[in-house]
């Protein structure tokens, strides 16, 4: 290969990421969401990998693959839950529960799993335990919302409640499942 030819592939190869670059959906960062992940739950509940978040006023439409505006009626119920959920781990808290109040019906096992999650991380432990225990009544075999109970009954310096959860996901998912390792894990370092 001749210098003007490495040279030409070098400059196509660049205008083809950046036309890439430019033609993808720009999403924004999440904040440091902080905590542990979610993992298996025993009913078809979110998985720890999430989806993209967008900018304020924004909502990512899996059907589309892009952000659309929140107040989009094609949005599905699960979609809106499930992109409540990617806010509340990108650390977008508040944006996260303001999603979930534009539920029909906000009184799922996910829902309110999801909103317990995002009421604890903002400090109110107590609010967060409420609605983890409504959760756990829909659907007890849930493993990732008795993962977030035991966490906030850690944080409540209820290690003895923390554990009861922690053999709780045992029977449902195992010892290898991740809400079971990331509870074991705050038992172990509170």
């Amino acid at each position: 290969m001749t210098i003007a030819t490495v040279r030409i592939a070098s400059i196509l190869i660049g205008g083809c990421i950046a036309a890439f670059a430019l033609s993808a959906p720009a999403f924004a960062m999440g904040g440091g969401g902080s905590g542990s992940g979610g993992g298996s739950s025993g009913s078809g509940g979110s998985s720890e990998s999430t989806m993209p978040t967008c900018k304020k006023g924004q909502m990512y439409d899996k059907k589309t693959k892009r952000c659309v505006k929140q107040s989009s009626a094609n949005v599905t119920e699960e979609n809106r839950t499930d992109y409540a959920y990617s806010l509340a781990k990108a650390g977008r808290y508040d944006e996260a529960l303001a999603m979930l109040d534009t539920l029909k019906n906000p009184n799922t096992a996910e829902a309110l799993n999801y909103r317990g999650y995002a009421t604890r991380k903002l400090g109110r432990t107590d609010e967060g335990i409420s609605y983890y225990l409504k959760s756990v009544e829909l659907d007890p075999e849930y493993a990732q919302v008795r993962e977030y109970l035991g966490e906030a009954y850690v944080i409540k310096g209820r290690l003895d409640l923390a554990k009861e959860q922690l053999e709780t996901i045992k029977t449902i998912c195992g010892t290898e499942c991740e809400a079971y390792r990331d509870l074991n894990e705050a038992i172990l370092k509170p």
